[in-house]
């Protein structure tokens, strides 16, 4: 399993991801550009020490991310018509997550195997990428029994 970033944003929410990914064993793909300085204090900050403990690929754009993956991209739009909850995760998958200003752009869609939504009640608009990748990442690691062994 990893968690794939299509040119987020904010360094905040990169810096909360990596922390989760670090305590979760999952791997993170950045696809660049950033909006930001990837030395950013916020990213810093909000992934703590955590964030250095995290295996972190880092990609020149979506062309070089493409090429490396050969795995299912699971993409959370809140334009899909899947439910989270009502699809089937493999080990493999890769959570794809796209920018918090633009989401992702129409060749994104088109790579992605899957494409899920996180309900929400009507009238909201969307969940921060940091909030929804952690809801998508537990589903997905309670579906495959991925969830680390935190007894050793």
């Amino acid at each position: 399993m990893r968690i794939a970033l299509y040119e987020p944003d904010q360094a905040g929410n990169v810096g909360t991801i990596l922390r989760l990914a670090a305590c979760l064993g999952v791997a993170v793909d950045i696809i660049e550009p950033c909006g930001f300085a990837f030395s950013d204090r916020a990213l810093k900050r909000a992934g703590m020490d955590y964030a250095e403990l995290a295996a972190v690929t880092r990609h020149s754009g979506w062309a070089a991310f493409e090429r490396r993956i050969e795995r299912r991209l699971v993409l959370l739009t809140t334009s899909a018509s899947e439910r989270i909850d009502r699809v089937a995760f493999d080990a493999g998958d890769v959570l794809i997550l796209g920018s918090e200003s633009r989401g992702a752009p129409e060749a994104v869609h088109r790579r992605a195997g899957l494409r899920v939504r996180i309900p929400q009640v009507a009238g909201t608009r969307s969940l921060n990428i940091a909030v929804a990748g952690g809801i998508a990442l537990a589903e997905a690691l309670r579906q495959t029994n991925g969830w680390p062994d935190d007894r050793t």
